[in-house]
Formats: C-alpha cells, sequence, structure tokens
C-alpha cells in the first residue's frame, strides 16, 4: 500500500485539546499524510490560523446540538463554566451520527481520538484503526485512567512515591467529581478498545509512567514527544507588551497566567493580584475576570492599581503566552500546570511557580516540584485557599539568587531545557512516532 495515509482527528471540544491535535496533523501534513479535523463550527475560526498546511489539512464542521443546562450556542468549554464539563460530554456523544457519517464518506486509514470512547466502534466496523491520543500528562493518566484506578488514590504498582494527593488536594478534586467519573469511563473504554495508545509526553520526563500504561494495558505506546507549534515569527509581540516588559531589567518580570478556564471567586482573585503586588516585583497578570465581575478592573482590591501603577499590570484578555515567556525581561511564570504552559516554559530559562487548580494539574505539579525539583508550588489551606503570602513567598524563593531553593530549582530546570531543546530530540520523536503508525498500517 502506499505509505502515505489520511487520517481522521477528533478531539475533545476544548482549545488545549484541539490545538495539540492541530501540531500534530501539522507534523503529520508535513511528512505528506493528509488529516480530515473534526471540530465544532464556531471554533474552526479561532483554530485555523494553527494550520500550516491547508491543502492538505481540512477542516469538516460539525453541527453541535444544544443540551439542556448548557448556555445557548456552546460550543466549546471556553463557553462554559468548569462545572458544566459533564454536560459538554453529552454534547460529544451527540455528535456520533455526523462523525460516523464522515468516516463512512471518506474512509480514513485511522483515526485519532480522545474522549470519544465509542470512536474505536465506529471504526472496527469498517477495519480503520484508531489512536487514542491523549494530551494530558502520563503522570495523570497512569495514577488515574488505568483499570481498577480510582480518583484520587494511586493504583498499585504506580511507580511514584512523591506524585500523590494530599490533604490539602480535596478542592481540586471535589470541583469536578461527577465529570471524573465520566472521564475514567471514557478513556478508560477507548484505551482498551483502540488500537494504539498515544501520549504527548517525553521518555525523560514521563518514561516511567508511560510504562506503566503500556503494561497495565498490555498495549503498545507510542509518544509523539511534546507537540510544540513553531515558533510564530509573523506575529511579533504586541506594541503594548514589549513596551512593558522591555522597561524592566533581564528576568526580572513576573509573568502569571492560569489558563482558559479557571475563573476565581473575587476574594481569591484580590488575595493574586495583592500577592503579585507583595513581590515587589514588576508582574504581568492575566487572568480571567473573578466571578461576579464583568471585567477584571472591577474586581481589582482597593487602592491596588495606585500602587501598582508602572511596575504591574492585569490584564482580562488574550496574550501572547509564548512569546511573553521568551521575552529576556520575564524570569518567572506563575501558571496552573496545564500541560502546554508546561511545555513551554520548559524550553526557556523562565523560572516556574505552580498553582494547580485541578487534579490531574496538582499530579503534574508534584511531579515537576517534588519528583524533577524543576518548580516551586504555592502552598494551600485545606479549604483550597492560598494566600498572598504563600504566592509571594513561592515567587521570592525561585526569584531570589542567593536562596538554596531558587539555585536548586534554576539549575535542575537548566538540565531538563538542555536535554528538551538538543538537536533533533523533538524531530526523533515524531518521526518515530509516523514510523510506528505506518508500520501499522501496512
Amino acid at each position: 500500500m502506499d505509505s502515505k495515509f489520511h487520517a481522521f482527528m477528533f478531539p475533545w471540544f476544548a482549545f488545549g485539546h484541539m490545538i495539540p491535535f492541530l501540531h500534530l496533523a501539522n507534523k503529520l501534513a508535513e511528512k505528506g499524510h493528509r488529516v480530515t479535523f473534526l471540530l465544532p463550527k464556531k471554533a474552526q475560526k479561532q483554530v485555523e490560523h494553527h494550520n500550516l498546511f491547508p491543502d492538505s489539512i481540512v477542516f469538516h464542521p460539525l453541527t453541535v446540538p444544544h443540551v439542556n443546562g448548557l448556555p445557548r450556542g456552546a460550543e466549546t468549554t471556553s463557553d462554559i463554566s468548569i462545572s458544566e464539563d459533564n454536560l459538554l460530554c453529552e454534547v460529544l456523544d451527540l455528535t456520533r451520527d455526523q462523525v460516523e457519517a464522515a468516516v463512512r464518506a471518506l474512509r480514513p486509514d485511522l483515526i485519532f481520538f480522545d474522549f470519544a470512547h465509542w470512536i474505536p466502534e465506529v471504526a472496527k466496523e469498517l477495519l480503520i484503526k484508531t489512536v487514542s491520543y491523549i494530551i494530558v500528562s502520563a503522570t495523570t493518566i497512569a495514577h488515574d485512567q488505568v483499570p481498577g484506578g480510582a480518583c484520587g488514590v494511586p493504583p498499585p504498582g504506580y511507580p511514584s512515591s512523591k506524585v500523590r494527593l494530599g490533604e490539602n488536594d480535596a478542592h481540586a478534586i471535589a470541583k469536578l467529581s461527577i465529570f471524573y467519573k465520566r472521564l475514567y469511563h471514557q478513556i478508560t473504554t477507548g484505551f482498551k478498545r483502540c488500537d494504539i495508545i498515544a501520549l504527548r509526553t517525553c521518555k525523560d520526563i514521563e518514561g516511567k509512567f508511560c510504562d506503566y500504561i503500556a503494561h497495565q494495558y498490555q498495549k503498545k505506546v507510542l509518544l509523539t514527544g511534546p507537540m510544540l507549534p513553531e515558533p510564530d515569527t509573523s506575529k511579533p509581540l504586541e506594541q503594548r507588551w514589549s513596551h512593558f516588559l522591555s522597561g524592566f531589567p533581564p528576568r526580572s518580570v513576573v509573568f502569571c497566567a492560569l489558563g482558559s478556564q479557571i475563573v476565581l471567586e473575587k476574594d481569591q482573585f484580590q488575595e493574586l493580584c495583592l500577592g503579585m503586588e507583595l513581590t515587589g516585583l514588576p508582574f504581568l497578570l492575566a487572568v480571567k475576570p473573578p466571578k461576579g465581575s464583568s471585567t477584571v478592573q472591577e474586581g481589582l482590591p482597593e487602592g491596588f492599581e495606585e500602587r501598582v501603577k508602572g511596575r504591574g499590570v492585569v490584564w482580562g484578555g488574550w496574550v501572547q503566552q509564548p512569546l511573553i515567556l521568551s521575552h529576556p525581561s520575564v524570569g518567572c511564570f506563575v501558571n496552573h500546570c496545564g500541560p502546554g504552559a508546561i511545555w513551554e516554559c520548559l524550553m526557556t530559562d523562565c523560572q516556574m511557580v505552580l498553582l494547580p487548580f485541578l487534579h490531574d494539574q496538582v499530579l503534574f505539579t508534584r511531579l515537576l516540584t517534588d519528583e524533577f525539583e524543576v518548580s516551586v508550588e504555592v502552598l494551600r489551606e485545606k479549604t483550597g485557599w492560598f494566600s498572598k503570602e504563600s504566592l509571594r513567598d513561592a515567587v521570592k524563593s525561585v526569584m531570589d539568587k542567593d536562596s538554596d531553593l531558587g539555585k536548586l530549582v534554576r539549575s535542575n530546570h537548566a538540565k531538563l531545557k538542555e536535554i528538551l531543546v538538543s538537536p533533533g530530540l523533538l524531530t526523533g520523536y515524531v518521526d518515530s512516532f509516523v514510523e510506528a503508525l505506518q508500520e501499522e498500517l501496512i
């Protein structure tokens, strides 16, 4: 058979999933393969600029049905609150007829999916191979998504004594308990029925967790590497940010971003702002407005803007995160430990302060903080609350050149970065991945 294949991609309706799938599609297209990318109609406009091979990667928009309980017109996780993710899973399942019709009409050679656990059923009838491609950390999958696993408790033989949930992490599970039960069913069913499990990670970071997953499912586990986008040189950093950041010494600015789905309660939002102020360092805080406020300005603590004028900015809109991280003035990245943010940061010289909100983020945080010691975690109370002092202390510990913890974290981060940016490492992962897929199709 012709070694060039045609792949379908059908990711979960979240930009944090669609974009890494699209980065992988670009890598496949670069090697001469074709991709049909299924996604909600409205989402196409927001991701199509990531498509570097429009002749080889064709978007197939789906009409997203309405489910009671969701806002009208909601199509992705960006349109809803985290507590409604469970209902969006129902929406995903309701697109099955449209997906099936497209598969029957176009007969791809293989289908990539993540949460749509019924894809292998659809594909099997037509003798199409399936790849369950999961973009969250292998650490989390090994902890939660193995047969007999339970949310919050490491399964027998789990390969780490340090990557655990602690007594102050109950808040991270409580928020999404119904969704996690559903997710467990979706991912484990997908893993059992698919032909190949693929994970977005590197052996150097999560090798033992990948081996554990392969053993648990008795399946081939392929790794794509971190799947980072090519730097977009066509769009420089917005003038407002390059002007603001360039006014400060190298590696002195703290950048904080918490992803597209985290919306804080007003009191916790204000505590975050005050914590940034307490560091005494210049900062750029890019977060959504707090609950009950339509703009970030509405939610700011009294007198805050005056006090931080000239050295601190709170911004409620989208920012070019990779370009900000690579700016020479930025020295610390406070983030929620979403996998995309972490991979981006590990490739830079920015120090990491982690503030996880969801339990997969907590587990990945423990891997980086307790096992690799490349980051510092903001300590929380049992209720999940973090204080301005704990945020300040975490930031100061990595930004203080003389602190022992700062020296350790900087040195370990530099070593890990050296591995990840070594010539040929990332392209090697993609080459091996595509070769393994081609072998599977012969």
